[in-house]
Protein backbone atom coordinates (compact mmCIF):
# COMPACT_ATOMS: atom_id res chain seq x y z
CA UNK A 1 0.00 0.00 0.00
CA UNK A 2 1.78 3.49 -0.93
CA UNK A 3 2.29 5.82 2.23
CA UNK A 4 0.66 9.22 1.69
CA UNK A 5 2.36 12.45 1.17
CA UNK A 6 0.73 13.83 4.03
CA UNK A 7 1.53 17.70 3.40
CA UNK A 8 -1.52 16.48 0.72
CA UNK A 9 -3.69 15.72 2.42
CA UNK A 10 -4.98 19.60 3.63
CA UNK A 11 -5.14 20.28 -0.07
CA UNK A 12 -7.30 17.73 -0.87
CA UNK A 13 -9.43 18.16 2.06
CA UNK A 14 -9.71 21.76 0.60
CA UNK A 15 -10.66 21.14 -2.79
CA UNK A 16 -13.27 18.66 -1.82
CA UNK A 17 -14.89 21.18 0.11
CA UNK A 18 -14.53 23.68 -2.20
CA UNK A 19 -14.82 21.55 -6.04
CA UNK A 20 -12.54 24.34 -7.26
CA UNK A 21 -8.95 24.44 -7.31
CA UNK A 22 -8.61 28.19 -7.53
CA UNK A 23 -10.87 28.82 -4.70
CA UNK A 24 -8.49 25.99 -2.58
CA UNK A 25 -5.98 27.89 -3.16
CA UNK A 26 -7.11 31.12 -2.19
CA UNK A 27 -8.23 29.31 1.16
CA UNK A 28 -4.67 27.70 1.51
CA UNK A 29 -2.98 31.18 0.47
CA UNK A 30 -1.20 28.66 -2.25
CA UNK A 31 -1.20 29.30 -5.60
CA UNK A 32 -3.45 27.68 -8.38
CA UNK A 33 -0.26 25.74 -9.81
CA UNK A 34 0.71 24.47 -6.04
CA UNK A 35 -2.59 23.43 -5.49
CA UNK A 36 -2.54 21.63 -8.66
CA UNK A 37 0.72 19.55 -8.50
CA UNK A 38 -0.24 18.34 -4.92
CA UNK A 39 -3.40 16.98 -6.06
CA UNK A 40 -1.89 15.15 -9.03
CA UNK A 41 0.82 14.15 -6.41
CA UNK A 42 -1.48 12.40 -4.11
CA UNK A 43 -3.65 10.82 -6.84
CA UNK A 44 0.29 9.14 -8.59
CA UNK A 45 0.85 8.07 -5.50
CA UNK A 46 -2.04 6.36 -4.95
CA UNK A 47 -2.50 5.08 -8.88
CA UNK A 48 -5.82 6.44 -9.38
CA UNK A 49 -8.05 9.36 -9.53
CA UNK A 50 -9.85 10.89 -6.85
CA UNK A 51 -11.57 13.57 -8.78
CA UNK A 52 -13.80 14.33 -11.80
CA UNK A 53 -13.17 17.54 -14.30
CA UNK A 54 -16.10 19.38 -14.96
CA UNK A 55 -14.79 22.48 -16.68
CA UNK A 56 -13.83 24.86 -13.76
CA UNK A 57 -15.35 22.13 -10.91
CA UNK A 58 -13.56 19.29 -9.87
CA UNK A 59 -15.90 16.82 -7.84
CA UNK A 60 -15.23 13.83 -5.81
CA UNK A 61 -15.13 10.84 -7.80
CA UNK A 62 -16.13 7.27 -5.76
CA UNK A 63 -12.50 6.86 -4.66
CA UNK A 64 -11.86 10.04 -3.42
CA UNK A 65 -14.92 10.18 -1.42
CA UNK A 66 -13.97 6.97 0.38
CA UNK A 67 -10.53 8.47 0.84
CA UNK A 68 -12.44 12.19 1.91
CA UNK A 69 -14.02 10.17 5.23
CA UNK A 70 -11.15 8.93 6.78
CA UNK A 71 -8.99 11.90 5.92
CA UNK A 72 -11.47 14.34 7.51
CA UNK A 73 -11.30 12.21 10.63
CA UNK A 74 -7.42 12.13 10.77
CA UNK A 75 -6.91 16.29 10.07
CA UNK A 76 -9.25 17.03 12.81
CA UNK A 77 -7.56 14.82 15.72
CA UNK A 78 -4.37 16.86 14.14
CA UNK A 79 -6.51 19.94 14.52
CA UNK A 80 -7.37 18.81 18.03
CA UNK A 81 -4.45 17.53 19.21
CA UNK A 82 -2.37 21.22 17.41
CA UNK A 83 -4.70 23.19 19.55
CA UNK A 84 -4.68 20.98 22.82
CA UNK A 85 -0.84 21.59 22.81
CA UNK A 86 -1.21 25.00 22.40
CA UNK A 87 -3.16 25.49 25.01
CA UNK A 88 -1.23 23.63 27.21
CA UNK A 89 1.76 25.73 26.55
CA UNK A 90 -0.08 28.74 27.63
CA UNK A 91 1.44 31.43 29.76
CA UNK A 92 0.38 32.21 33.64
CA UNK A 93 -2.54 34.28 32.32
CA UNK A 94 -4.68 31.67 30.14
CA UNK A 95 -6.93 32.50 27.68
CA UNK A 96 -10.03 31.30 27.14
CA UNK A 97 -12.00 31.92 23.58
CA UNK A 98 -15.84 31.22 23.58
CA UNK A 99 -18.98 31.36 20.97
CA UNK A 100 -21.98 32.12 22.55
CA UNK A 101 -25.16 33.56 21.64
CA UNK A 102 -26.27 36.69 22.63
CA UNK A 103 -29.28 36.22 24.82
CA UNK A 104 -26.97 34.07 26.63
CA UNK A 105 -24.52 36.04 27.16
CA UNK A 106 -26.54 39.46 28.06
CA UNK A 107 -29.11 38.16 30.45
CA UNK A 108 -27.06 35.15 32.10
CA UNK A 109 -23.41 34.95 31.30
CA UNK A 110 -22.39 38.45 31.91
CA UNK A 111 -24.20 38.95 35.00
CA UNK A 112 -21.94 36.29 37.16
CA UNK A 113 -18.76 37.24 35.23
CA UNK A 114 -17.55 38.76 38.46
CA UNK A 115 -17.87 35.62 40.71
CA UNK A 116 -16.10 33.69 37.53
CA UNK A 117 -13.02 36.49 37.71
CA UNK A 118 -13.06 35.64 41.47
CA UNK A 119 -12.87 32.30 41.32
CA UNK A 120 -10.96 32.11 38.33
CA UNK A 121 -8.33 35.55 38.20
CA UNK A 122 -5.55 33.29 36.12
CA UNK A 123 -7.91 32.88 33.26
CA UNK A 124 -9.26 35.30 30.74
CA UNK A 125 -12.28 34.74 28.68
CA UNK A 126 -12.72 36.46 25.31
CA UNK A 127 -16.42 35.92 24.83
CA UNK A 128 -17.59 36.23 21.25
CA UNK A 129 -21.62 36.70 20.41
CA UNK A 130 -23.15 35.60 17.71
CA UNK A 131 -26.30 33.95 15.87
CA UNK A 132 -24.57 32.23 13.30
CA UNK A 133 -22.88 28.84 14.12
CA UNK A 134 -19.07 29.57 14.77
CA UNK A 135 -16.50 26.93 13.38
CA UNK A 136 -14.76 26.18 16.36
CA UNK A 137 -11.14 24.81 14.88
CA UNK A 138 -11.00 27.49 12.27
CA UNK A 139 -11.81 30.38 14.23
CA UNK A 140 -9.90 29.53 17.42
CA UNK A 141 -12.33 28.95 19.43
CA UNK A 142 -11.75 26.63 22.62
CA UNK A 143 -15.63 26.18 23.55
CA UNK A 144 -19.26 27.57 22.53
CA UNK A 145 -22.65 27.55 23.86
CA UNK A 146 -24.99 26.12 21.57
CA UNK A 147 -28.69 25.17 21.52
CA UNK A 148 -29.78 21.70 19.44
CA UNK A 149 -29.90 18.29 19.87
CA UNK A 150 -27.07 17.69 20.72
CA UNK A 151 -25.22 15.73 18.07
CA UNK A 152 -22.12 18.19 16.10
CA UNK A 153 -19.67 16.09 14.34
CA UNK A 154 -15.96 16.18 15.39
CA UNK A 155 -17.23 18.27 18.91
CA UNK A 156 -17.71 16.71 22.65
CA UNK A 157 -20.87 17.92 23.75
CA UNK A 158 -22.66 18.26 27.28
CA UNK A 159 -26.15 18.53 27.67
CA UNK A 160 -26.58 22.52 30.11
CA UNK A 161 -30.14 22.22 30.80
CA UNK A 162 -33.54 21.67 28.75
CA UNK A 163 -35.39 24.01 26.71
CA UNK A 164 -38.18 22.42 28.83
CA UNK A 165 -37.02 24.07 31.84
CA UNK A 166 -39.88 26.28 32.91
CA UNK A 167 -41.07 28.69 29.70
CA UNK A 168 -43.69 31.46 31.47
CA UNK A 169 -45.43 34.65 30.61
CA UNK A 170 -43.99 37.24 31.93
CA UNK A 171 -44.47 41.76 31.96
CA UNK A 172 -43.35 44.82 33.57
CA UNK A 173 -44.16 45.53 37.07
CA UNK A 174 -46.41 48.42 35.98
CA UNK A 175 -48.58 45.82 33.71
CA UNK A 176 -48.30 43.26 36.57
CA UNK A 177 -50.15 45.25 38.82
CA UNK A 178 -53.04 45.80 36.53
CA UNK A 179 -53.05 42.74 35.19
CA UNK A 180 -52.92 40.69 39.12
CA UNK A 181 -55.78 38.35 39.39
CA UNK A 182 -56.58 38.77 35.95
CA UNK A 183 -57.38 35.47 34.09
CA UNK A 184 -55.32 34.30 30.87
CA UNK A 185 -58.05 35.14 29.13
CA UNK A 186 -57.41 39.14 29.43
CA UNK A 187 -53.77 38.94 28.05
CA UNK A 188 -55.22 38.27 24.46
CA UNK A 189 -56.15 42.18 25.33
CA UNK A 190 -52.43 43.32 25.80
CA UNK A 191 -49.62 43.85 23.35
CA UNK A 192 -48.25 40.76 23.05
CA UNK A 193 -44.39 40.16 21.81
CA UNK A 194 -42.92 37.04 20.59
CA UNK A 195 -43.93 33.93 18.39
CA UNK A 196 -47.81 33.37 17.91
CA UNK A 197 -47.09 29.39 17.96
CA UNK A 198 -45.42 30.12 21.45
CA UNK A 199 -47.93 32.54 22.50
CA UNK A 200 -51.04 30.01 20.87
CA UNK A 201 -49.19 26.79 23.06
CA UNK A 202 -49.09 28.66 26.08
CA UNK A 203 -53.28 29.50 25.80
CA UNK A 204 -53.29 26.00 25.16
CA UNK A 205 -51.96 25.05 28.36
CA UNK A 206 -54.38 27.56 29.81
CA UNK A 207 -57.54 26.02 28.54
CA UNK A 208 -57.40 28.93 25.40
CA UNK A 209 -57.64 27.92 21.71
CA UNK A 210 -57.04 31.16 20.40
CA UNK A 211 -55.22 32.85 16.95
CA UNK A 212 -52.63 35.31 18.46
CA UNK A 213 -51.26 38.29 16.36
CA UNK A 214 -47.78 39.41 17.65
CA UNK A 215 -47.40 43.32 18.00
CA UNK A 216 -43.66 42.39 17.44
CA UNK A 217 -41.42 39.20 17.17
CA UNK A 218 -37.67 39.29 18.09
CA UNK A 219 -34.96 37.33 16.60
CA UNK A 220 -33.13 37.49 19.89
CA UNK A 221 -34.12 36.51 23.37
CA UNK A 222 -32.33 39.42 25.12
CA UNK A 223 -33.73 42.54 22.60
CA UNK A 224 -37.65 40.18 23.63
CA UNK A 225 -36.67 40.20 27.50
CA UNK A 226 -35.65 44.13 27.24
CA UNK A 227 -39.08 45.13 25.35
CA UNK A 228 -41.16 43.53 28.32
CA UNK A 229 -39.29 45.20 30.66
CA UNK A 230 -39.84 48.62 28.95
CA UNK A 231 -43.39 47.82 29.08
CA UNK A 232 -44.20 47.38 25.68
CA UNK A 233 -45.91 44.03 26.74
CA UNK A 234 -46.29 40.65 27.62
CA UNK A 235 -44.13 38.01 26.79
CA UNK A 236 -43.46 34.27 26.84
CA UNK A 237 -39.43 33.45 27.72
CA UNK A 238 -37.31 31.04 29.16
CA UNK A 239 -37.49 31.25 32.91
CA UNK A 240 -33.83 30.71 32.90
CA UNK A 241 -32.73 33.74 30.95
CA UNK A 242 -35.50 36.15 32.85
CA UNK A 243 -33.95 34.70 36.56
CA UNK A 244 -32.38 37.89 37.19
CA UNK A 245 -34.92 40.23 35.98
CA UNK A 246 -37.78 38.76 37.82
CA UNK A 247 -35.42 38.28 41.16
CA UNK A 248 -34.63 41.87 41.12
CA UNK A 249 -38.33 43.07 40.03
CA UNK A 250 -37.69 44.13 36.79
CA UNK A 251 -40.08 41.54 35.38
CA UNK A 252 -43.09 39.25 36.58
CA UNK A 253 -44.44 35.82 36.29
CA UNK A 254 -47.84 36.27 35.47
CA UNK A 255 -49.14 32.88 35.97
CA UNK A 256 -48.32 29.81 37.66
CA UNK A 257 -48.39 28.03 34.14
CA UNK A 258 -44.82 27.00 32.38
CA UNK A 259 -45.16 25.07 29.33
CA UNK A 260 -42.64 22.57 27.82
CA UNK A 261 -42.24 23.92 23.56
CA UNK A 262 -40.99 21.94 20.88
CA UNK A 263 -39.43 24.97 18.81
CA UNK A 264 -36.75 25.61 21.70
CA UNK A 265 -33.99 23.30 21.83
CA UNK A 266 -31.72 22.49 24.89
CA UNK A 267 -28.63 24.25 25.35
CA UNK A 268 -25.47 22.54 24.98
CA UNK A 269 -21.53 22.95 25.49
CA UNK A 270 -19.69 22.19 23.18
CA UNK A 271 -15.76 21.90 22.48
CA UNK A 272 -13.09 19.51 20.90
CA UNK A 273 -12.81 16.23 22.40
CA UNK A 274 -9.16 16.80 23.15
CA UNK A 275 -9.67 19.76 25.52
CA UNK A 276 -11.46 17.75 27.40
CA UNK A 277 -9.64 17.75 30.26
CA UNK A 278 -7.61 20.90 29.82
CA UNK A 279 -7.61 22.99 33.22
CA UNK A 280 -9.40 26.20 32.12
CA UNK A 281 -12.15 24.27 29.77
CA UNK A 282 -12.52 21.85 32.98
CA UNK A 283 -13.22 24.93 35.26
CA UNK A 284 -14.88 26.51 32.64
CA UNK A 285 -17.44 23.93 32.52
CA UNK A 286 -17.34 22.87 36.37
CA UNK A 287 -18.27 26.78 37.15
CA UNK A 288 -21.26 26.81 34.11
CA UNK A 289 -22.88 23.88 36.00
CA UNK A 290 -22.44 25.17 39.24
CA UNK A 291 -23.62 29.01 38.35
CA UNK A 292 -26.74 26.84 36.85
CA UNK A 293 -27.65 25.18 40.12
CA UNK A 294 -27.59 28.30 41.93
CA UNK A 295 -30.36 29.73 39.30
CA UNK A 296 -32.45 26.69 39.58
CA UNK A 297 -32.11 27.43 43.67
CA UNK A 298 -33.65 30.80 43.09
CA UNK A 299 -35.68 30.32 40.72
CA UNK A 300 -37.28 27.06 43.05
CA UNK A 301 -39.86 28.63 44.70
CA UNK A 302 -43.40 29.38 43.39
CA UNK A 303 -43.63 32.60 42.16
CA UNK A 304 -46.54 35.06 43.23
CA UNK A 305 -47.27 37.55 40.49
CA UNK A 306 -49.65 39.44 43.31
CA UNK A 307 -46.83 39.67 45.71
CA UNK A 308 -43.91 40.46 43.28
CA UNK A 309 -45.96 43.35 41.39
CA UNK A 310 -46.23 44.73 44.78
CA UNK A 311 -43.16 45.08 45.87
CA UNK A 312 -42.11 47.10 42.90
Amino acid sequence: MPRLPLNTLPVFRAVAETQNLRAAADALHLTHSAVSQQIRLLETRLGHDLFDRRGRRVVLNAAGTALLHSVQAALTLLDDGVQAAAAAAGTSEQRLRISVLPSFAQRWLLPRMARWRARHPDIALEIETSQQLADLRRDGFHAALRQGQGEWPGLASERLFDASMAMIAVASPAIARRLAGAPPRAYLDEPLLGESRLWEHWFAAAGLRCDVSPVAVFNDAGLLLSAVEQGLGLAVVRELLAADALRDGHLVRLSPIAIEYEGSRAYHLVYPPALRDWPPLAALRTWIHEELERSRTELGAAFNPRQAADRS
